[in-house]
């Protein structure tokens, strides 16, 4: 199975003459999350990408995978597998031509061809020509580049631009698979929605600064999370709430009950014997945030940056271990001038 690796950004800046396009990025990217990397046009995703993959030095700093620069790693393919344009195709080529070139360029077995076009979607349009690929084609394409050397490390770019719904569903849910197999994988977008779908930890650069690290938990405090829940019979649920201590707001919606836990609320509607039509917890928008951040409105503090803790599933109970044994664990990809962000 193939590693996950650390991405690490000390210090890295970046300027093109006199644009800075990145400053003092400091940042880690732990294997087994997928990690959204998000800022407004020209906050420096792109540039900060090209210099992890070494297609622009940086002018201060260093961007490391597992402890090495993109230049010093033994196989490139088989440990970073990236995508950073969904055009950069011979139109003459067809898709498997395209893989052919790169596999034997890496010494990649070509078997990884079929089964990685089999992978994205594109065993039936393997032998024709790229010229005549979609966008959301050729984006499959890219991603088929990426994962021809099985990387523990993806870098993608914008994966889901010009996919239709069904497409992006479908990249959502690789994207996941291939986290859970203990890869990295760093994505970049602009889809707010998408990202905070998909992603379970956050990069935010605005200005070429980073604004935020984290987790999405991380996004908004504990006091500006609320539970909304609902009843057929709202008067007794409001009486179940009040009884228990609780202020609830009437919203159109439901009873918003601000700093309330989900499940304690569930409680206390099954012990008044209230049915409930609807139970959630609900915080601000990735978008409301997104920009407080970008714009300066929100600033966001940690302590040092320690590595990201997930909660991990907990393992299967072992039916023959003695009394006291532990359970058996289990286990379950340099411009001379800056490129506009996209």
């Amino acid at each position: 199975m193939p590693r996950g690796e650390v991405l690490e950004f000390a210090g890295v800046t970046k300027r093109f003459g006199a644009v800075t396009a990145v400053e003092d990025l400091t940042a880690r990217v732990e294997p087994g999350v997928v990690t959204g990397f998000l800022g407004p046009n020209g906050a420096g995703k792109t540039t900060t990408l090209r210099v992890l993959l070494g297609l622009v030095a940086a002018t201060a700093g260093r961007a490391t995978i597992g402890g090495r620069t993109y230049a010093e790693l033994d196989a490139p393919m088989r440990t970073v597998g990236a995508a950073l344009e969904a055009s950069s195709f011979h139109p003459g080529r067809t898709g498997a031509n395209h893989l052919r070139v790169l596999a034997d360029a890496a010494g990649i077995p070509r078997s990884r061809i079929d089964e990685t076009l089999g992978l994205v979607g594109l065993a039936d349009a393997a032998g024709r020509t790229v010229g005549g690929y979609s966008l959301g084609m050729r984006q499959r394409l890219g991603l088929a580049a990426a994962l021809l050397g099985d990387p523990g490390v993806l870098v993608l770019d914008e994966p889901a631009n010009g996919l239709d719904p069904e497409g992006i569903r479908w990249m959502r849910g690789l994207l996941r698979a291939l986290a859970r197999e203990g890869r990295t994988v760093l994505v970049s977008s602009h889809l707010l929605t998408e990202v905070q779908q998909t992603a379970e930890a956050l990069l935010i650069l605005a200005g070429g600064r980073l604004v935020f690290e984290g987790s999405l938990e991380e996004l908004s405090p504990p006091d500006e999370y609320a539970t909304i829940v609902d009843s057929p019979d709202r008067v007794a649920l409001v009486g179940a709430l009040h009884a228990a201590g609780l202020p609830a707001q009437v919203l159109r919606t439901g009873l918003r009950i601000p700093r309330a836990d989900p499940a304690a609320i569930g409680r206390i509607a099954n012990d008044a014997d209230v049915p409930l039509s609807l139970l959630q917890r609900r915080g601000p928008a990735l978008e409301e945030v997104f920009l407080e951040l970008v714009e300066g409105r929100r600033v966001f503090t940690r302590t040092p940056r320690e590595p990201l803790q997930l909660e991990a599933p907990a393992p299967a109970p072992n039916p023959d271990a003695e009394p006291g044994e532990p359970a058996e664990p289990t286990r379950d990809a340099e411009p001379a001038e800056p490129e506009e962000e996209r």
